[in-house]
């Protein structure tokens, strides 16, 4: 007589072609019920009711099922998911989607540093280029991908013009190397500055998958991506291409922007993506006589790292300086002053959340473990 566990290892054979899994492993299997005559009841459980893969999928169980000796006939009933289960299935199709990423030139050891933002305006991409320099001038081996295709500002941020090219050999793309680090940017590859990119949809993970699988990046400690502002197509390609990435999540102080950068962290987590602290950035202006001015409010950072349960990486002050810098071409971090020194705090304490892959050995650690013991003393 056939038994459940036989009907269940056939099921493992009918896939859901848009979500890549079989229907055990993805919950949609509800019910199996086996009747001495050999008739066998399955409930399967759908994304919607109305799911237009609903005959292909029935099809498949009832051929695989009905193949199994002893079945006599094969009945299927269907419901729709709850938001509870169809949460479920999306968090296990993210997951295996991850599991199943294809093979990037950005090494398993190399750490990614997403920086991430729920809107524009919050100065993200100066952030992301001043921590990358900043991880640059501590010895590290470090990376800035501009994804964000439609916005990029990196090569004026960094002062450079050079023109990506491949290398004859390989065929791979080499990275402009600007104060220190490895650059890739669509940028160095427009007509010009003022060029508009009317990428859409497909075209721009397609375009972050050439810069992960098309760049010679080389050994690296870091790579820093600066990422589009939002939760769209470019956020989620991330998740699936680079399993090792964690994202840095950058606010400003007001309750509004708090609110619009929990949503993209809420997607970081939903993609399996870990955050790995939040950085709040136009905290403060201080005029010549030394007092402070919350322009924008006060608390945001505070509160969206408590809310996610994370460390506020750092406070960066509203700095002229770091306008004049980044049009000059010569980040604001290679310089003096109050921005140039949160940043550089800033960076310090992301190499702690994320230490390197070599510090991550049982040496490593036992190094800092000695280190720490020795500041101790010296206090």
């Amino acid at each position: 007589m056939v038994t459940r566990d036989d009907i269940l290892a056939a099921l493992r054979g009918v896939r859901d072609p848009e979500l890549g899994g079989d229907v055990v492993e993805l919950g949609m299997v509800k019910d199996v019920d086996v009747a001495p005559d050999g008739r066998v009841h399955i409930g399967l459980a759908l994304t919607i009711a109305e799911c237009p893969l609903r005959g292909q999928i029935t099809d498949d169980v009832q051929r695989r099922v009905r193949a199994l000796p002893g079945v006599t006939d094969v009945e299927i009933s269907t419901s729709a998911m709850t938001a509870d289960e169809r949460a479920n299935l999306m968090s296990i199709a993210r997951r295996r989607a991850r599991e199943h990423a294809r093979p990037t030139q950005v090494s398993p050891t190399t750490r990614v540093a997403a920086i991430a933002s729920g809107k524009g305006g919050v100065g993200k991409s100066s952030i992301s280029a001043n921590l990358a320099v900043a991880l640059a001038r501590q010895g590290r081996r470090v990376g800035l991908l501009d994804a964000d295709i439609w916005g990029f500002s990196l090569p004026r941020i960094l002062g450079t013009t050079e023109r990506l090219h491949a290398d004859d050999d390989t065929r791979l793309i080499i990275p402009a190397d600007v104060h220190g680090l490895k650059l890739i940017s669509t940028g160095l590859i427009a007509e010009s500055e003022d060029t508009a990119l009317m990428w859409r949809g497909l075209m721009l993970s397609k375009a972050l998958e050439q810069f992960l699988t098309q760049v010679d990046w080389g050994e690296l400690d870091y790579l820093v991506i600066d990422m589009p502002p939002g939760t769209g197509d470019v956020q989620m390609a991330l998740s699936r291409m680079l399993p090792q990435a964690e994202m840095v999540v950058v606010t400003t102080p007001q309750v509004a922007a708090q609110k619009v950068a929990m949503r993209v962290a809420d997607m970081a987590r939903r993609s399996h993506m870990p955050v790995v602290g939040v950085i709040e950035n136009m905290s403060w202006f201080e005029c010549g006589h030394g007092e402070r001015y919350a322009l924008f409010g006060e608390g945001g950072g505070e509160t969206l790292a408590t809310e996610l349960a994370v460390p506020l990486i750092g406070k960066i002050p509203i700095d002229p300086a770091v306008v004049d810098a980044g049009d000059r071409g010569r980040p604001v971090v290679l310089g003096d002053g109050p921005a140039a020194e949160a940043l550089a705090a800033a960076a310090a304490r992301l190499t702690e959340l994320l230490p390197p892959a070599a510090e991550e050995t049982c040496t490593g650690r036992i190094a800092r473990l000695l280190e720490d013991l020795d500041r101790t003393a010296a206090g």
